[in-house]
């Protein structure tokens, strides 16, 4: 499709937001110019489009965060518009007055709407003169902890400290009783201020069973608005989503129209145009309450996309350029149900900590009108730990929530990442869940159903163990035998792959690990007619197994029960994928008698690569276990690295804003005798 909108766009971001919206210009006819920062000189955003600049070092503030020489390679290029994608310059009211100044159009609302939503007290202030409903809290401007502590305790623990110029799930902390406030109130705020340079604060009682329930808008610049329904946003980890669905479960027509209708006013009362999404929480009960308004494209918006057969992207370029929205309230419907799952190159037995490496081997699904991949690296790529680690965001759509949620499982598992730890086992299991299935979402989704979803618990190993160990089995087997075709002498006994043995079966020893675990598989070989049986044994249990090994599926007979699984071999193990979940296994190291001491007591080292950003305590004090000692930051997200018992900080080995290298020892600890 043809457009005069505009001729030249520059695309403001990085990553799979800037793919994206390069996809949808190229599709309009309009040229493209992408921007990059030294780490991003050889990225795939700047191979797609026509043209790009470079702007700066690999830190953001440094490259992707300074408007002056974004504006200048627009004004450099000839680029009427900036697409200024999310996070970054997205909701900077100053960016927007820069492009205003300089007669280029900035693809988003007016400065007035983003400097109206900017600030989350001053969001709640107008959204309670509009008439949509709030959450109880204290949005105020007094920012003295006794005020904010007073409001906490006056309507009750628990309670949401939030940065009120924040989002993504920056500067907020939930604080559980009144002996956890200080330091929650702290944290809260020194992440507010290192994210957006500001860390006034508000708080919010905590709604315990809370659905994150949030609705597309879109206004051009006639007044006219709609909405293009609903997503459900609940499931999330740190206060960032994971996995977004449209619609949402359970949404009766009645609750559609009202959320709607209230996020309309909410857009109409700060004259708000082009794409933004306004966020409620759905409480049990039906009632909803405001929490904040985004004005931007959300990274969600592709389910919204396949509900609704609209492109949000042409949408936003076509309104931007002075255009009517393409289509009114009722010419707008739901067609069948999509799932976005966001990779991550990230731990999730680690708190969801955020991983680095180069991308060795990438192979995601193959696409289709079910299946988009939206991203914006490929293999070879480095995860570095100068931006936000998201690898991939997998979208999923069919006719049905269960045959979409199908697809979706499909998916995850014949996705193939190397090189960095990634959250794709805890995506699959997470998708395979009884209650994620059965649409039983709340905010605390992840932490209810951890033991199902990280599968902690042992009985659930009692199928994958046996499963696991016959992999191993035919997988030493085929590599035998292709070394054994590979060899100047195939007849030679000593490429012989049979497992004979004079007199006796062939037995091995293997010992797998799940979760640093060790579990030791006892495996007997029996060989007839040229078929293998496998005995394995561990613990208690003992299963007699055969099975075919074929690229990556696993076909197994174990004790009569015939089953496939799938295996992903990565880097230090391989994953097994059965319709009960995924788990991920390694093979034991063999104990050499090798110091392998860390060189720190308790988890004092480094666990990513990341920054220092400041010490809690000061050199030489005691504390006591579980005391917060420092706090890392890597990829927009902190970690606070706590006493692992009693004793005395002696010394730190990194100052604030040192870099530090995953691995490091971080400060000098004795913990006490007793």
């Amino acid at each position: 499709m043809s457009s005069k909108v505009f001729s030249k766009i520059l695309i403001a971001n990085r990553g799979e937001i800037a793919c994206r919206v390069i996809k949808t210009a190229k599709k309009m006819g309009v040229r493209t110019v992408a921007v990059y920062s030294d780490a991003d000189a050889h990225a795939l955003h700047v191979a797609m489009a026509d043209e790009a600049i470079h702007i700066g070092a690999a830190p953001s503030r440094e490259s992707y965060l300074l408007g002056d020489k974004v504006i200048a390679a627009a004004l450099s290029t000839g680029a009427q518009a900036i697409h200024p994608g999310y996070g970054f310059l997205s909701e900077n009211a100053d960016f927007c007055r820069q492009c205003a100044d300089n007669n280029i159009v900035f693809i988003g609302p007016p400065v007035g709407a983003i400097e109206a939503m900017g600030s989350k007290s001053a969001a709640k202030q107008i959204m309670e003169k509009a008439g949509v409903p709030l959450v109880p809290g204290y949005h105020g401007e007094d920012q003295s902890r006794d005020i904010i502590k007073q409001a906490a305790d006056d309507m009750g623990y628990p309670v949401l400290l939030k940065a009120a110029a924040g989002g993504g799930g920056k500067g907020m902390r939930q604080v559980w009783n009144e002996a956890e406030f200080d330091e929650g109130l702290e944290a809260a705020k020194r992440e507010s201020m290192n994210a957006f340079g500001d860390d006034h604060m508000l708080v919010e009682k905590y709604l315990t069973q809370p659905r994150h329930v949030e609705i597309q808008v879109f206004c051009d610049s006639k007044g006219n608005g709609v909405y293009l329904f609903e997503r459900d946003c609940s499931v999330q980890r740190r206060h960032q989503k994971v996995i977004e669905e449209a619609p949402a479960p359970g949404m009766s027509p009645e609750l559609r129209v009202e959320m709607g209708k209230a996020a309309l006013k909410a857009a109409q009362a700060i004259n708000y145009q082009g794409a933004g999404t306004v966020e409620f929480l759905l409480d049990t009960d039906g009632a909803f309450y405001f929490m904040e308004m985004n004005t931007r494209l959300q990274v969600e918006h592709p389910v919204t996309e396949y509900i609704s057969g609209q492109d949000l992207v042409e949408w936003q370029l076509r309104v931007a350029a002075g255009e009517d929205l393409p289509l009114s309230q009722d010419q707008l419907s739901i067609n069948g149900h999509a799932f976005e799952a966001r990779v991550y190159a990230e731990d999730p037995d680690n708190d969801f900590l955020p991983a680095t490496g180069v991308l060795e081997f990438l192979q995601p699904p193959e696409e289709s009108e079910f299946v988009r991949v939206d991203t914006g690296v490929r293999q070879g790529d480095e995860v570095s730990v100068y931006y936000d680690p998201m690898i991939a965001k997998l979208i999923v759509w069919d006719e049905s929530r269960e045959k979409a949620l199908a697809r979706l499982s499909k998916a995850l598992k014949e996705y193939r990442i190397s090189g960095t730890t990634t959250n794709l086992d805890f995506l699959y299991n997470l998708a395979n869940a009884k209650a994620f299935k059965a649409a039983d979402l709340d905010t605390g989704f992840i932490e209810k159903h951890s033991a199902e979803i990280f599968h902690d618990d042992q009985q659930t190993l009692q199928q994958e163990l046996p499963l696991a160990g016959l992999y191993i089995m035919l997988q030493q087997a085929q590599a035998a035998q292709a070394k054994a075709a590979a060899s100047i002498d195939a007849t030679s006994p000593w490429n012989n792959p049979d497992n004979w043995r004079l007199n006796e079966p062939h037995k091995q020893l293997i010992t797998i690990l799940h979760h640093e675990q060790e579990y030791p598989l006892d495996i007997t070989v029996e060989e007839r007619h040229g078929q293998a049986t496998y005995t394995i044994a561990w613990g208690e249990q003992t299963v007699s197994a055969q099975g075919i090994l074929e690229g990556n599926e696993l076909r197994a007979d174990l004790n009569g029960h015939r089953q496939s699984a799938t295996i992903a071999a990565h880097g230090d193990g391989f994953s097994l994928y059965t319709p009960s979940g995924a788990v991920s296994f390694k093979l034991a190291v063999p104990d050499t008698g090798e110091d392998q001491d860390s060189g720190g007591e308790g988890g004092l080292v480094a666990p990513m690569n990341g920054t220092m950003v400041t010490h809690l305590v000061k050199a030489g004090s005691r504390v006591e276990k579980g005391d917060a000692l420092l706090v890392m930051e890597a990829m927009k997200m902190e970690h606070t690295i706590r006493a692992p018992a009693a004793g005395v900080v002696k010394d730190f080995f990194f100052a604030a804003g040192e870099l530090v290298d995953g691995g490091a020892l971080l400060l000098d600890f004795e913990a006490s005798e007793d």
